[in-house]
């Protein structure tokens, strides 16, 4: 990928705080990686999002800070792949207000320019990483892997219960020593209720988490996703429907 030229503008004065609701509490163990991608190079933008949907990450994509500071405030994002030198809001703007709001979201700060000064000054204002441009596609998912894995308990790298093995970043499963070939969607539910540890996971945390935000929430695409799921990993079955709640393992 090639490195960006940007135009830094006037960042008007931007308030993200959510009306008239709380931000709902982060789930404990629950978390596939829910992404937002704000880069206003829209095919840079667009291309980096279609490669982490296929890494079976839900991703949202804004291409300036003020939409960037709209989603935030409304939606739980893992981690933001933030562009630094953004249009209407900057990007360091974005990242100063996602410190003060006291988020968990991480933030993987994304330049054109590779001085060192930029990325300390980055990391100074609230950045957790920070990757120049051009980088590496699989340099960008494992750093927006490793910070997923800090906005939750701590587990380990390869997730195993009730005869399951999944490995997220092999992007495989296994079924008693069986592999098990699973689209990205299936992946990222399976991995949702596998970080849960036998707690019961609603059918609106998986849509949160494994679907992005233009998912219309009356579907049924988790309840269908679940059922090929179950019929993928074989008998005897060890996704639990508990009724009226959600689904364990």
């Amino acid at each position: 990928m090639e490195g960006l030229t940007m135009v830094r503008r006037a960042c008007p004065d931007a308030r993200a705080d959510r009306p008239h609701q709380a931000r709902r509490a982060p789930t404990e163990g629950t978390s596939a990686v829910r992404v937002l991608v704000v880069e206003d190079e829209q095919l840079l933008a667009d291309a980096v999002a279609t490669g982490l949907r296929r890494e079976a990450m839900a991703v949202d994509v804004v291409y300036d800070g003020a939409a960037a500071l709209e989603r935030i405030a409304v939606n739980d994002y893992d981690v933001v792949v933030l562009d630094r030198d953004l249009p209407v809001v900057h990007g360091d703007d974005v990242c100063r207000k996602v410190v003060e709001l006291q988020l968990p979201t991480r933030i993987l700060m994304l330049t054109a320019s590779g001085d060192v000064s930029d990325r300390v000054e980055g990391l100074e204002i609230g950045a957790d990483d920070y990757l120049p441009k051009p980088f590496a596609f699989s340099e960008l998912i494992a750093r927006v892997r490793a910070l997923g894995r800090r906005t939750t308990v701590a587990l380990p790298p390869v997730l195993e219960r009730a005869g399951i093995r999944l490995d997220p970043n092999r992007r495989e499963v296994f079924r008693d020593g069986r592999e098990v070939q699973l689209a990205p969607k299936e992946f990222a539910v399976l991995e949702v209720l596998m970080r849960s540890e036998g707690a019961v996971v609603s059918a609106e945390q998986l849509l949160e988490k494994a679907w992005d935000e233009n998912t219309d929430p009356f579907t049924n695409v988790v309840r269908v996703t679940v059922m090929t799921l179950r019929r993928k990993l074989g008998e005897p079955a060890v996704i639990i429907t508990v009724p009226g709640s959600g689904y364990r393992i």
